[in-house]
């Protein structure tokens, strides 16, 4: 071709196109007239979000016959499907036709999902934004022209096209959002209007319609209701009144603050005045990372946000903390034991009502019976064989009917007259009883939940016969003369193992030990009866905590002082038994308290150590004793603390497992005769393999030395017990408990967040200031070296930063505390500046 030629065709296609192109739609706009069909897409103009027809994602790859169709939006660039909006929720589409299923706007401005009729010529409306209040608004009318636009934001919005207000949407997603609420949507109402802005968890993975729970304003602030009762129950709610909310704004943003996830990503509203009251969240607008609020199907509030290098949505935040609050979680004749997600089980002889809806997160419908109960009722006279299943260290179920019985028989016998009655408990000669559907039980997990109870289930008398019922086949005599040949052996060798360890008691063996001490590292095996003999029946009580009381006892041979820690209750017990057992007791260090053995008899649970003379740090610390002489000098103290950071180094750095204590707080460190500290009490204690820098666990501890990460829900490193470490240097300092502030920010119900006289924010404003010396105990009457002073002063305030990577590793603190490494003065604590600011 000729070169002439070749520069005129580029000259044509390279013209300016807007001639041609402004009676074309813009790919995120539907406009009047335009017919918007399955398949066909809008996108934001920043590419963000989409809009189209789906399939929920889950009912693509299941073998569920699952054929529901949705208008929806979604993320449109995340490679795992999350729609953030549902049109249609009650009103699926089955089986939609490219042709016969249509969004489009209509002749009055209205925003409409049909299906058309083939056969019939005609359509029906599945759904349609009805805008009702489209005549109130000034000059417009009817006949005007309207067009939907998807915004960058992810809102759907319909905005006249013809009038010079066309930038005030005529209707918007953003104000009926369905369960996510996106940065820039607004959580609450208008008072002018009555418009409440509140969103509804779905009912299922493939079931997107209205399930179990809602969030919103309510008379009480932000609220989740469990829907299915009438009238709706409010479990869960943030704030009691406008003050409170102002205050938790600041604090909440701080705690998102300190994930580097949402560091600076999400910025919490709170609006009440005149027109409004909300809540909502902005992003910044050029930030590469995406973020979403939902209630999910078990009604938990959940911050989400994508994470690239892991190409999944990470969790950063949760409310309630805890998975098993939200009532029926599990649905009826269930058992939660959330950790880290709800984990559902039937009760015993009870089935999965329907296993679909489980494997869709659907546990609405719960459990059923699998025998039914044999109980009749005629002229007042009520027959039953049923008999009762004890579950034992359980929450007990909602909405208990209390019952006057003098005995747990009568309470028995009241819930068998009743042929609706399901289960009983019987405490403290109070008795309750239930009737219909068992809700809301949950495991002691010795945190959230503590129950002593006993829920005694009712069941069908078959259930309780062995299972070879069914069957009245000949037994094959092969199997039968196996068997008992089997059982003669196994008899056999029971008697032989009797017979020698009675011979090895006859020849002098110590009863004290069984196997061999050295394969754990020197621990005694002690039977029950030999501690018995040596606390004298526990005769003396040294102190108690929440998992059981420690005597005083002494060994016969060689004679020794040893406290003997008895733990309560089988389950919680178990649990901490292991711990302390598997931690402590194959360890050894100078500063952590020697574990000399163990009692598993039975239910009897036991741990022997050696006696610590002068008891914990928490009884010199805090008790007012006018002798001077009692008062643990600067020197003691300094000694104590560069103590336990030896121990804890030695735990976090030395282990062949790192172990995180969990519960760093005076009253587990013990003081020997020459005060020498000893870390003591395991039973939290948290293990991180060599290859790994984190571990899940559930919020445990003690509340005023919890380190602030574990409310964020995400796994825990060492720098949990740095933390608790920095409160307890600030209480040595001082002699002082720290204020019970801190602790506020724990539960949403506190009334309170103002308290001016926090110690630990105090010590830092007095370091900046260069007055160290009205920090510490005025016990020591100015007897104290004021560089130690100030250098554990500037540890503590280190240890507690809010962010757990801006603290020193427990090996960096000894050697500061030894002299060996500097340490610079550190920043004010944003989160504790803002609890006391409000």
């Amino acid at each position: 071709m000729h070169p002439f030629y070749i520069l005129l065709v580029l000259g044509l296609l390279l013209l300016p196109t807007s001639c041609c192109s402004s009676s074309a739609p813009a790919n995120d706009t539907l406009v009047a007239g335009r017919v918007f069909t399955v398949g066909d897409k809008l996108v934001s103009r920043n590419g963000k979000f989409a809009l189209g027809f789906f399939q929920p994602a889950a009912s693509t790859i299941s073998k569920s016959s699952n054929n529901s169709w949705y208008l929806g939006i979604w993320f449109n660039k995340i490679p795992v499907f999350t729609t953030v909006w549902v049109a249609n929720r009650e009103e699926p589409i089955t089986h939609p036709n490219i042709n016969s299923t249509q969004l489009k706007i209509t002749r009055d401005g209205n925003l409409v999902i049909v299906v058309k009729h083939a056969n019939a010529g005609t359509e029906s409306l599945v759904w349609s934004t009805h805008m009702i209040n489209r005549t109130q608004t000034s000059n417009i009318n009817t006949t005007t022209t309207s067009a939907a636009v998807l915004l960058n934001t992810g809102n759907l919005a319909v905005k006249v096209t013809d009038t010079p207000s066309s930038d005030l949407p005529l209707w918007q997603s953003f104000d009926y959002p369905a369960d996510v609420v996106l940065p820039g949507a607004k959580l609450g109402w208008n008072k002018v209007t009555g418009l409440n802005r509140h969103i509804i968890s779905k009912k299922s993975l493939i079931d997107l319609g209205l399930g179990s729970y809602s969030l919103g304003l309510d008379t009480t602030g932000l609220a989740i209701l469990e829907r299915r009762k009438n009238p709706a129950v409010v479990f869960w709610h943030w704030a009691s009144s406008k003050t409170l909310s102002m205050s938790i704004i600041p604090v909440l943003k701080t705690i998102l603050d300190m994930d580097p996830r949402t560091r600076g990503l999400i910025n919490p509203i709170y609006v009440d005045n005149d027109q409004e009251e909300y809540y909502m969240y902005t992003s910044p607008d050029e930030s590469p990372s995406s973020t979403f609020v939902s209630l999910d199907i078990s009604g938990l509030i959940k911050v989400n946000v994508w994470s690239q290098s892991n190409q999944s949505w990470q969790t950063v935040f949760t409310e309630p903390t805890h998975p098993c609050l939200p009532p029926a979680t599990c649905g009826p004749f269930t058992v939660c034991s959330g950790n880290p997600h709800p984990s559902c089980d039937c009760m015993q002889n009870f089935s999965r009502k329907s296993p679909q809806d489980w494997e869709f997160e659907d546990r609405t419908g719960g459990c059923i019976r699998n025998t039914p109960l044999q109980c009749t009722s005629d002229k007042n006279i009520t027959s039953s064989t049923d008999m009762f299943q004890p579950i034992s260290q359980v929450t007990l179920p909602y909405n208990p009917q209390s019952i006057v019985a003098a005995t747990q028989s009568q309470c028995e016998e009241v819930c068998l007259r009743t042929c609706s009655c399901t289960a009983y408990s019987y405490n403290a000669s109070r008795c309750s009883v239930w009737n219909g559907d068992l809700l809301s039980v949950s495991l002691d997990d010795g945190v959230v939940y503590t129950s002593k109870d006993i829920l005694y289930l009712r069941l069908a008398a078959k259930d309780f016969l062995p299972s070879l019922r069914k069957t009245k086949r000949k037994p094959n005599v092969g199997i039968v003369a196996a068997a008992s040949i089997t059982g003669i052996g196994l008899l056999v060798f029971m008697l032989l193992l009797l017979i020698w360890r009675i011979k090895f008691k006859s020849c002098g063996f110590l009863p004290i030990y069984y196997g061999n001490q050295d394969s754990a590292g020197g621990i005694i095996a002690f039977r029950y009866t030999d501690l018995v003999r040596a606390t004298k029946n526990f005769s003396e009580k040294l102190g108690g905590g929440g998992f059981g009381s420690v005597y005083k006892g002494v060994l016969s041979d060689p004679k020794t002082t040893i406290a003997v820690k008895r733990l309560d209750g089988a389950h919680q017990g178990e649990k901490q038994f292991r711990a302390e057992v598997s931690s402590v007791g194959l360890i050894q260090h100078i500063n952590l308290v020697k574990l000399i053995g163990f009692c598993c008899e039975g239910d009897h649970r036991l741990l022997v150590y050696e006696h610590i003379l002068n008891g914990s740090l928490d009884g010199h610390l805090f008790k007012k004793i006018n002798d001077v002489a009692h008062v643990l000098n600067w020197n003691t103290r300094y000694q104590i603390a560069l103590g336990v950071a030896k121990g804890l180094s030695y735990l976090h750095q030395s282990c062949h497992k790192c172990i995180i204590h969990c519960d760093i707080k005076p009253g587990n460190i013990l003081l020997d005769a020459s005060f020498a500290p000893k870390v003591a009490d395991f039973g939290l204690a948290a293990f991180v393999g060599r290859d790994f820098s984190r571990v899940l666990t559930t919020i445990r501890g003690t509340a005023g030395y919890l380190a602030p990460e574990w409310l964020c829900g995400v796994a825990i490193t060492p720098k949990i017990d740095v933390y608790s470490f920095g409160m307890v240097l600030l209480e040595i300092i001082s002699g002082r408990r720290n204020s019970s502030l801190e602790t506020s920010y724990y539960t949403s119900s506190s009334s309170s967040y103002h308290n001016a006289e926090y110690f630990p924010v105090q010590a830092i404003s007095k370091l900046h200031g260069g007055d160290v010396k009205s920090l510490v105990d005025p016990q020591l009457h100015g007897d104290f070296n004021l560089e130690e002073a100030e250098r554990v002063c500037k540890v503590a305030c280190w240890c507690i930063q809010d962010n757990e990577f801006d603290r020193p590793t427990m090996g960096e603190v000894v050697r500061v505390l030894e002299g060996l490494q500097k340490i610079d003065m550190p920043p004010m604590l944003r989160l504790l500046a803002a609890l006391t600011e409000h």
